[in-house]
Formats: structure tokens, sequence, C-alpha cells
């Protein structure tokens, strides 16, 4: 299905100034649908006197009269007459009699969508008439605040012109609605509003209170109380205002939005959007604090295993015997291996690890241990990519031994080379090659039967930890091709 944009580029030749304030009529409607009981359609008009539907919304607060997805129908003056008389009076149209869609009774009116003195879409509301609704406050307040909305649109006054990069944030109609009138004070308060002020410390009812002041003097935090009050007040002098979180003396966390109302340029109060986030607050915290100790968690690991490469450093240069010399440099090695995976997983915050990151890494550190007797270089083709923590260690621990073993069994002391690791990654693998131009495999060699620790390490790790495949064979041209396959599908 395409875009808002994308129909708006093809069917229509509306200015880029149009076609953002028509996103940002979108951005806002699902306001308009849930304080309306009723779906909001878009239509634009065509050159053949149809008009196109570019975008669609449902109520959350009632049921939708329109199941079917209407967006990319067109639409002709006569089955739709109101649309065009949007247009041509420039007004909210409500003369139509209720018809029947899909064997539902609904009710439709139109909205012409200003810009500046043109009309350039229209918004057809349609509500529902199957349900029967009995009369409120809850439901006269919210049709009245919607009607003051819609007027807005018509006069071309609302959204306001600079984008709110928070909307789809922002608190909804059914999480706590506020009316007040034009001196601040309040007329209705929804069920969840009245329960988001009683969680910030006010027992009683909210009408008849001015909520500017009583808001400010709930919140801890001075400043962003004098915020919060100010913003509602900027609201009621006709000025839109973004989300605001604030956190009230008791620790109740309140997500705030004021919008005005101004039909006709006609100053009738303000609405005031507010959702308790405490709990979702609270988990957040409590994950951050999670996360935070994992991440304190790796880099004392990496802590102790450096400590522990360092000591074994010590103990080898207390020893003469040089198999000893070279099994602790090995485990020096791996243990160094290791402490860099949980190096980068202490700054991660996912648990996932950027490979390629550590692998460049680890590959000097392996040439710094071979430059004393050979003259091999490595080299790294293609990429990694993130992985998730669980394959991280294992995967860097057999990349380490199978290019030291390339080091040390594939070139004889002096000789010159070149050992490459070459990395492919798809949707379900990970596949990395690892090539030398030494003098290749022994006569009789068998992955599965050999006494190398190393291999025998990474013959166990590609096992039973990364679930994958290894497979080591001649080149044509010389040397050994190591072939490691590491499923990807599954993991997080």
């Amino acid at each position: 299905m395409s875009t808002l944009t994308d129909l708006l580029a093809e069917h229509t030749k509306l200015s880029g100034a149009a076609a953002d304030h028509l996103q940002l009529v979108v951005a806002e409607w699902q306001l308009l649908s849930d304080l309306s009981f009723a779906d909001f359609n878009m239509w634009v008009p065509l050159d053949d006197n149809k008009f196109l539907c570019v975008a669609q919304a449902r109520p959350t607060t009632a049921p939708t009269a329109h199941p079917e997805d209407v967006v990319g129908s067109e639409v002709d003056t006569e089955e739709h007459p109101q649309l065009r008389r949007a247009i041509d009076e420039s007004r909210i149209c409500r003369e139509e009699d209720p018809r029947w869609h899909l064997g539902v009774p609904v009710r439709r009116e139109t909205i012409p969508v200003k810009l500046g003195t043109q009309v350039i879409a229209v918004l057809s509301r349609s509500t529902n008439l199957a349900v029967p609704r009995v009369p409120s406050p809850l439901e006269i307040s919210y049709l009245g605040s919607a009607a003051d909305l819609c007027q807005m649109i018509a006069d071309g006054t609302f959204p306001a012109p600079e984008p709110s990069p928070d909307v789809h944030t922002s608190p909804r109609v059914g999480d706590g609605l506020i009316r007040l009138d034009p001196s601040g004070a309040v007329v209705f308060a929804s069920p969840n509003a009245l329960s988001a002020y009683h969680r910030m410390g006010h027992a009683s009812d909210l009408v008849g209170v001015h909520l500017a002041p009583l808001t400010r003097s709930l919140i801890g935090d001075p400043f962003d109380a004098t915020e919060v009050a100010q913003r509602i007040r900027q609201a009621l002098d006709g000025q839109p205002s973004m989300r605001m979180e604030a956190e009230s003396r008791r620790g109740a966390a309140v997500l705030f939005r004021a919008l005005p109302l101004r039909p006709r340029g006609q100053a009738a109060g303000a609405i005031v959007l507010c959702r308790d986030v405490t709990e979702v607050r609270r988990r957040d915290r409590a994950l951050m604090s999670k996360d935070a100790t994992i991440r304190e968690i790796h880099h004392r690991v990496k802590n102790n295993l450096q400590t522990v490469a360092a000591l074994l450093r010590l103990q080898s240069r207390r020893l003469s015997n040089p198999e000893a010399k070279e099994a602790l440099a090995e485990s020096v090695r791996r243990v160094t291996s290791i402490a860099l995976v949980h190096e980068t997983l202490s700054m991660s915050v996912d648990e996932r690890v950027d490979l390629d990151d550590v692998v460049d890494k680890v590959i000097p550190m392996m040439g710094d241990v071979a430059v004393t007797e050979t003259q091999v270089s490595v080299r790294r083709e293609g990429g990694f990519g993130i992985v998730p923590a669980e394959i991280a260690t294992p995967l860097v621990m057999v990349l380490t031994e199978l290019v030291q073993n390339a080091f040390e069994h594939a070139y004889a002391p002096g000789q010159r080379g070149e050992v490459v690791v070459h990395s492919e990654r798809s949707a379900k693998w990970l596949d990395v090659t690892i090539t030398d131009d030494g003098k290749g495999l022994p006569p009789g060699f068998s992955l599965e039967r050999t006494d190398r620790l190393g291999l025998q390490i990474v013959r166990t790790l590609v096992d039973s930890e990364l679930r994958g495949s290894l497979s080591l064979r001649r080149r044509p041209r010389g040397g050994t091709e190591a072939v490691l396959r590491v499923p990807l599908r599954g993991r997080r």
C-alpha cells in the first residue's frame, strides 16, 4: 500500500508546504477520531471531478464505520457530494442524512482542510450509528472538543505550522483528558485524568479548579512545575505545546500535553491530555539498572581476565622450558581474546557485539606473536556484522585458534606468506573462510582425530556452542582453507 507521500506525489500537484500540512493533520488526527467517536478519511481532489482517499484513521473509543481499507480508492461527487461542497463553500458540512454502509447506519460529515486561504483537502468524518450512545458528561465534552478542533482545521489554525516531534508518544484521549474554560478552570476531567491527579496527590475533584496553579503545586521539581504550568497557560493563550513529563512530590510520573481551542479565532479554553506513566518509568529504571549491572559485570570480568593474562605473562618470564613458555603464551592469547569480547559488551546496551571491531583488535595481536619467527601478514575481508553475545566469545575463540594454527603450522621459520580471513553474511548464515598460502595439511590429516589442543578447542566450540560446521582442506594452488559456517537464524 502506498504511503500518503507517495499518493500525493503520484496523483496531485500540491506544493511541498501543502503536503507537509497534510502530514501534520494525519499526525494529529487520531486525537480527532477518538474525540469524535468516528472514522476519519482524508480526500484530495483530482482533475476529473473525483476524490482520492490518501489516509484513514479509526477510533479507539467507538466501533469503526469503515472496517475495510479505503486508502487508494476514489469516489465522485455524485457518490459523496459533501466533499465538493466542503471545498466550494469552505465550511464544515453536516446536512447529509445517515446512510447505510456495509449493513451499518453511518452519518457522514466533511471538514475542509485549509492552508492559508486555500482548501487543499477534505476530511470525511463517519460515525457508526449502530451502537446507541447515551449522552454523558464525557461524551459531551469529547464531542465539543472535537467540534472545536475540526473548526480550527477548517480555519487553517490546527495543526500548528511547526510540527511537534513527539506527537506519537504524547498522551492519548483514553489516557486522560481535561477540558478547561478560557480562564483556565476545569469544566470536565475524564476518570483516567482524575486518577492521574489523585496519584499526584490531589485528593478532591478537579471541576472548578484552576489547573495551572494546582499542577504547579503538585510537581516536585520547581523547574518542571513552572514549565508545565506555563505550557497550560500558553495553551489558554492560543499557543500549542509539546509533550512534557514531570514527577509529583509523591513520586508519580505524568505526561502532559496542552492544546488550545480557538474555533473561528475565539478563545474557547484548552484541552490537557495527561497519562500516568509511573509504572512504566519504574520498569524503565529497573531495566536501566539491570543493563548497567550487566555492563559492570562485563567490565569486571574483562579486568579480571586481563589480570589473569598479566599473571600468566609473569609466570612465563620465570620459565626456561620452551614448551611451557609456548603453552603459557597460547593461554595468554586465549584469555585476551575473551577479554576483548567482554570489553565490547561492557560498552553495549543490548548484549550484542560488533564482531568486526573485536576481530580488528585480535588480528594484530596474533600477528605480533608470530612476527619473531615468520614474515606472515594477516588480512580481513568482508564483514562479520553485529552478533549476539552468546556466540561472540566462542566465535572469536574459534577465529583466533584457526588463524594462530595457520601461523604456527603452515609456514617454516622466516618464510613469507599471508593469511586471509574472509567473511560473508546472509539472513541465515555467517560464512567465514580462513586461507593461507603455506605448505598445506600433512598427509592423512583428520580434524576429528587431531591431537592439537587448539583444533580440539575449535571443534568443541563449533559443535557445542555455535552449532555450526567446520572443515579443513587443501587449496588447489597450495595452502590450507578452513571453512566455518555458523547459523544466525533464530538468534537474537
